[in-house]
């Protein structure tokens, strides 16, 4: 087990020194295998969550600590981060707490199911600005969406001028799992534990001043764009294409489709010379070593080998949900054969896990039909060729 150690503060210059906070919002694995472990090696003094689980508050304030479990290639450890207060933003005196903790924040991060739930935090964040308008912030979203930071900073309403809003590229993969003594839970009292790979390289926008931020494994971008279509058009169109195919095979985890070579070969062909080519193609003027052969071939190894970690064994059920939203016009199944065939590349293997995903998604019901009700009308020849590819 690690731990971090706690910041060193003499009773001296406790006096003279101003205490750093970091204050996450929401205390699910994104928060806290990224940003709150982020924090506690940056060695912020104070690290402190809103979360309106009241039992989860109740058993990380029983030790002020966080423990999270970490899957590596070889093994699952863990670490422990320390200075952790929770608070719930439902409970009137939590709430004061969290406004002056805001007020006091230097890094702030969200990691909330959704952008909705915004309009929940975004008064009790105004207030405790306004406490000092003028302190400089950098503020992180984690949700699933590439406009997270623009639709905070509406939410929030008021500008703060030294106040930046950052959006994220996350590629870690984390869950939820039932407490147990191989793996821990988040506190002594808590049901569950998070479990979360090794892997922490976190792309973030850019803004005045961010070469300062303290929060580690944060790694910046000018221009975030192209690393969010690597991610959903690269890195999820394969996690899901993989998954997809196991699950035709009766796999549960991504760990049991390694069982299936013939799996893991396709699903590399795909990544790398569909996705992969049509992506370094389109950002080749960037001059990112990501967007050159060797550099995207690295990423396809070395995410294929994590995606089918037997120390994290994700479950198929969890990438293959919301099938409607995944088949949608721009997401990672038909999102991506249309980048590939923008780029003149014909996308064979990402269309049998599309078609697969379809099939099952229709439950007997004529495919080309729904898919018509789901895709931007009026039908034209781009519809077309997608469904001569997937067989419809």
């Amino acid at each position: 087990m690690f731990s971090v150690p706690e910041p060193m503060l003499s009773q001296n210059n406790i006096k003279d020194k101003k205490m750093s906070t970091f204050v996450g919002i929401g205390l699910g694995p994104i928060q806290t295998g990224i940003f709150l472990a982020g924090a506690a090696k940056g060695g912020f003094d104070r690290i402190v969550i809103a979360e309106v689980n009241e039992q989860l508050k109740a058993a990380v304030n029983a030790c002020h600590s966080v423990t999270v479990n970490i899957a590596a290639a070889d093994r699952v450890y863990t670490e422990v981060y320390k200075n952790v207060e929770v608070y719930n933003p439902n409970d009137p005196a939590d709430q004061e707490k969290l406004i002056q903790a805001a007020a006091e924040a230097s890094e702030l991060a969200t990691a909330l199911p959704s952008v909705k739930f915004y309009a929940y935090c975004a008064p009790w964040l105004k207030a405790g600005f306004a406490l000092q308008p003028e302190r400089t912030r950098f503020f992180y979203t984690a949700e699933n969406n590439n406009h997270a930071a623009e639709e905070l900073e509406k939410a929030m309403g008021v500008k703060f001028p030294n106040t930046y809003y950052l959006n994220t590229v996350i590629g870690k993969m984390s869950g939820v799992v039932p407490a147990s003594p191989d793996r821990p839970g988040l506190a002594p009292d808590a049901p569950n534990g998070h479990l979360v790979e090794e892997f922490s390289t976190i792309y973030i926008s850019s803004c005045p001043g961010i070469e300062n931020r303290k929060v580690q494994s944060l790694f910046v971008k000018d221009d975030l764009f192209p690393f969010e279509d690597a991610k959903l058009y690269g890195h999820n169109a394969t996690h899901y294409l993989l998954a997809t195919l196991g699950k035709a095979k009766g796999c549960t985890t991504m760990d049991e489709v390694r069982a299936y070579p013939e799996l893991i070969e396709l699903a590399r062909k795909a990544f790398f010379e569909e996705s992969g080519t049509a992506l370094v193609k389109k950002y080749a003027s960037l001059n990112d070593e990501l967007f050159t052969e060797a550099g995207f071939k690295a990423y396809v190894d070395g995410l294929l080998v994590r995606m089918t970690n037997p120390f994290l064994k994700d479950a198929i059920d969890r990438i293959t949900r919301d099938p409607e939203r995944k088949l949608s016009w721009d997401d990672r199944a038909i999102g991506t054969m249309r980048l590939i065939m923008g780029q003149g590349i014909t996308p064979e293997s990402f269309a049998k896990g599309a078609r697969l995903a379809a099939l099952e998604w229709a439950d007997g019901a004529d495919v080309k039909t729904k898919l018509a009700e789901l895709w931007p009308q009026p039908w034209g020849d781009e519809h077309n060729q997608l469904c001569n590819l997937l067989g419809f």
